[in-house]
């Protein structure tokens, strides 16, 4: 990325940023951070439901699950911090909170996008 950018300014963008999501999980009101909530939690849950609702499986909170303290995941893997493949809240998801992540994360790109557009493309 950092290497073609350097050879052609403003060719790449990499998205959604740290910064992105943090700005979606905020503008949808998400209950959970991008800590708690790491793999197939609310957020992405929130989205699946607006995109492909049959991708998700219906439950409530038996379906969480909390593992904040995962310093090891790098080595061990997700399978140490759970059986499921959950880490995180899909319970809070809703279809509304999916459209507003979206939403906002289809605001962040059109930033990114003008900051690489050419001098005078820039609105289209």
């Amino acid at each position: 990325m950092q290497t073609a950018n350097a050879h052609t300014p403003r060719s790449m963008i990499l998205f959604p940023t740290r910064t992105d999501w943090d700005t979606a999980r905020r503008d949808a009101a998400l209950a959970t951070t991008g800590h708690e909530d790491m793999h197939a939690g609310e957020l992405e849950a929130s989205v699946l439901l607006v995109t492909y609702p049959d991708a998700v499986r219906t439950g409530g909170p038996e379906q969480d699950h909390v593992a904040d303290d995962r310093r090891l995941l790098l080595s061990h893997g997700m399978t140490a911090y759970t059986d499921s493949g959950v880490i995180g809240r899909p319970s809070a998801a809703t279809a509304q909170k999916g459209h507003a992540v979206l939403d906002s994360l289809t605001t962040s790109f059109r930033h990114h996008f003008q900051a690489v557009a050419a001098p005078g493309d820039q609105d289209q």
